[in-house]
């Protein structure tokens, strides 16, 4: 993924002062997978509600 250097700079403008290089780290993750989300979602790449249910009602099985 690639991100527009003006996309980068109004993130970096709204850290604080001082910020930890994880953090720094994790925003840019998150901002990836959320692009990435985002685009499965334009191209109808989906899970019915349903069936995420389903799915996920065996997860937690005892």
């Amino acid at each position: 993924m690639t991100i527009a250097r003006k996309q980068l700079l109004e993130m970096i403008k709204e850290l604080p002062e001082e910020v930890e290089v994880d953090e720094l780290m994790y925003r840019l993750y998150l901002r990836q997978k959320l692009a990435a989300a985002e685009q499965d979602v334009r191209r109808g790449r989906t899970v019915p509600h349903d069936e995420a249910v389903r799915e996920s009602s065996t997860w937690f099985d005892e």
